[in-house]
């Protein structure tokens, strides 16, 4: 087919994956629509692909991101349907709309297609992202070897059962909002003792891009690189001993648990 790839839907996340997989395959195998052609129209420019209209891109696109928001689904398929069933190309739907179950996408696109369901998060746009992803049952081993070689750049990709993904969200898609209050929490406080606010937001995020860095590539629990860093009597059990006063793993343990709930209770 004459493209590769096609995005519907050209907004933060869905053009930082676009740009992710751009620098993988290739600009000219790209494709690009959005209801703001301005939109799609920039993306085309930034990765040297193509901003076409739905039907085009549908026809001719053999993987087609979903990008837009999950109150458009049903509007989205009653235009994307006709046109993929007179299509002979078998198409791979990849969804990353919140709260959209496969199901949800197998029944509004009428027929069995092969459906990837996908939850990024917005460190995508750097190429640190954590994406995690659901298969459907049409999806082919060489198919979902494809979408992984193109998504590589976006960061880290992870296969888990369907019924984990809102659990697994709450902490990787929500998580980095936890983790900028931190940064700004840390920065803060450094600010107080003296430090000049460019360096202890420098000094804040080195610090978190370090630890997490080395919590990835050395292998050791997370209470261990902790331990390593506290000496007896010393400056740093001072702090973790300040945090604990203050319930800060158990604050850590509340965010995530009230970013699953919420997900629960938008999904009724």
């Amino acid at each position: 087919m004459k493209y590769k790839f096609g995005f519907i839907g050209c907004g933060n996340m869905g053009g930082a994956i676009a740009r992710a997989v751009g620098k993988r395959v290739g600009g000219e195998l790209l494709a690009f629509c959005d209801s703001d052609a301005a939109k799609a129209e920039e993306l085309a420019t930034l990765t040297g692909g193509e901003a076409v209209a739905l039907s085009e891109l549908a026809e001719h696109s053999s993987f087609i991101f979903l990008g837009v928001k999950p109150q458009g689904f049903e509007a989205l398929f009653d235009t994307l349907r006709p046109i993929l069933e007179e299509k002979k190309e078998r198409t791979v739907l990849i969804s990353m709309a919140a709260g959209i179950s496969l199901s949800d996408v197998e029944r509004m696109v009428g027929e069995s297609y092969p459906i990837i369901r996908i939850m990024p998060n917005t460190p995508v746009s750097v190429g640190e992202g954590m994406v995690l992803y659901a298969l459907g049952s049409e999806v082919r081993e060489d198919e979902k070897q494809a979408f992984l070689d193109a998504m590589s750049a976006s960061g880290k990709l992870d296969e888990l059962p369907e019924g984990m993904i809102d659990a697994a969200s709450a902490l990787s898609g929500c998580g980095p909002a936890f983790v900028y209050l931190f940064a700004e929490g840390l920065a803060d406080g450094a600010v107080e003792c003296g430090l000049t606010r460019d360096r202890a937001r420098l000094y804040a995020a080195q610090t978190l891009l370090g630890g997490a860095r080395l919590l990835l590539e050395s292998g050791k629990h997370s209470g261990e690189l902790k331990d390593a860093v506290c000496s007896p009597g010393g400056t740093t059990i001072a702090g973790v001993h300040a945090l604990e006063a203050n319930g800060f793993r158990a604050s850590c343990m509340d965010a995530v648990t009230a970013a699953y709930e919420r997900t629960l209770e938008l999904k009724k």
